[in-house]
């Protein structure tokens, strides 16, 4: 089901997003943002409700990686300041603790958390403010996490404070589908952790929760996600790509964005045409959907990376709907350079790309350097 409704949705939101960046006027970018943030909203049900399955079949995994919190509430402000402002609220997020401090725990999933949290809270603080800190306490190799996310709306209901956290209850997501916040309180039990929420003296509310966690070392930490990749407003060079999916929207979609990128493009139906293609044409990078007839995304990369010559060193970028931590390593492994999710955000987009094509240049100028390293080694014997 995650997989049916993302595809459409993808083709929804990403030419709205093209849409967004025609010269329109007040009134038509105001529609354009009602229906950006409508199909967000229903994706956001779509995954708590997917989130709320597994956690009631016991399958709500979490991976517990080394996370830096500071970086973590920096990414928690990237993504909710824009909204808030939208929203005339003032939000402020802190961080309390070690700068350097980094906690083995699931970050994606503590994101969540925080997402819910301030999404629910922006809902019901319009014109107000909302306050968001995590405050961080190193006691050997623990930690103790505290997060606390305040707004000034009216409050809860005293007769529903302590059923808040159950599922369909309204009031207890952003969305309004009572999922929210019971994703949240699976979220926290799976790490051992407690979760409240309480009415301030006065006005507004408070959602909590509290943690303790494993410490970890914050060196060496591998980038995990696109979103915290680097890269300037364009593209390396002017590439030409080839767009490998099933999917006649989702084509249109990716050229189109290509486009915008200034990249040229080819389409491919499926892993079995992206193969001829890469064996006759030049291509400087691949963007591959996974599930598709014939021969999926997985096959066609393991394909092209057996084959023979500079071929099968072509970057490739996996364009999915489906891209949990688990299913984005395995894609990794297979030799793809980056995962994107389905619907595709461009500016995401651009900088897997940036980076897979910025990578596979440098693996070119060390295997070109590499001979004449050997040569100079052999004059000078």
């Amino acid at each position: 089901m995650s997989h049916e409704l993302r595809t459409p949705m993808n083709g929804v939101l990403a030419v709205t997003e093209l849409l967004r960046r025609q010269p329109l006027n007040a009134q038509a970018q105001a529609h354009v943002a009602t229906i950006v943030e409508s199909s967000e909203t229903l994706l956001r049900i779509l995954q708590d409700a997917l989130d709320l399955s597994r956690a009631e079949a016991g399958e709500l995994e979490l991976h517990p990686e080394p996370t830096p919190l500071r970086a973590l509430m920096d990414e928690v402000q990237a993504v909710w300041a824009p909204r808030a402002s939208q929203d005339n609220v003032t939000l402020m997020v802190s961080y309390e603790g070690d700068t350097e401090l980094a906690a083995a725990i699931d970050g994606v999933r503590m994101k969540q958390v925080f997402n819910n949290f301030i999404g629910n809270a922006l809902k019901f603080a319009r014109n107000g403010m909302v306050e968001a800190g995590l405050k961080a306490v190193a006691v050997g190799d623990r930690i103790r996490l505290e997060a606390r996310v305040r707004d000034d709306g009216p409050g809860i209901d005293a007769d529903r404070v302590d059923a808040i956290f159950e599922p369909f209850v309204h009031g207890s997501g952003p969305d309004g589908a009572g999922l929210g916040l019971a994703i949240c309180r699976q979220i926290v039990d799976r790490m051992d952790g407690r979760i409240w929420a309480e009415n301030n003296p006065g006005r507004g509310a408070t959602f909590a929760f509290d943690l303790n966690v494993e410490r970890a070392e914050a060196a060496g930490i591998p980038v995990s996600n696109v979103e915290s990749l680097g890269g300037d407003d364009s593209l390396t060079g002017c590439p030409h790509i080839l767009i490998v999916d099933d999917n006649a929207t989702n084509r249109v979609v990716a050229q189109a964005l290509c486009e915008m990128f200034g990249c040229s493009s080819e389409t491919a139906e499926d892993g079995v045409e992206a193969l001829e293609a890469v064996q006759e044409r030049r291509f400087d990078l691949i963007l591959m959907d996974i599930k598709m007839p014939r021969m999926d995304g997985v096959q066609a990369t393991l394909a092209i990376r057996a084959l023979d010559g500079p071929v099968r060193d072509i970057p490739i970028v996996a364009l999915t709907a489906n891209a949990d931590p688990d299913d984005a390593k395995k894609y990794i492994a297979t030799g793809m350079a980056a995962v994107v999710e389905k619907p595709i955000k461009p500016e995401r987009l651009r900088m897997a790309m940036n980076m897979a094509l910025e990578q596979a240049l440098e693996r070119a100028a060390t295997a070109e350097a590499a001979p004449k390293g050997r040569g100079k080694a052999r004059t000078a014997a």
